[in-house]
């Protein structure tokens, strides 16, 4: 258990992070996952799109290197371009 003042308070903006953290690598796996769940080319396309952007503003918050979300959507858009049209 923190003793001082300071201690207190870092466990508590620590856990607040944590918390925002995992809600935003969340909701990008679940995008990425349906993405690749997705059969129709349409409707791949329109995920693509919101998983892209919530990839980059997921990479600009610092929260997953930038590397890491160009690699996710160059991986998204391969899957995508590979289905057909339905």
């Amino acid at each position: 258990m923190a003793h001082h003042k300071s201690a207190k308070k870092r466990i508590k903006t620590s856990e607040k992070k944590r918390v925002r953290n995992k809600a935003a690598l969340s909701k990008v796996k679940t995008l990425v996952k349906k993405v690749y769940s997705l059969e129709d080319k349409v409707e791949a396309a329109a995920v693509l799109k919101e998983a892209t952007k919530v990839l980059d503003k997921t990479a600009a918050k610092g929260k997953i290197h930038k590397n890491n979300a160009a690699r996710k959507k160059s991986a998204l858009t391969k899957h995508v371009n590979k289905l057909a049209a339905k």
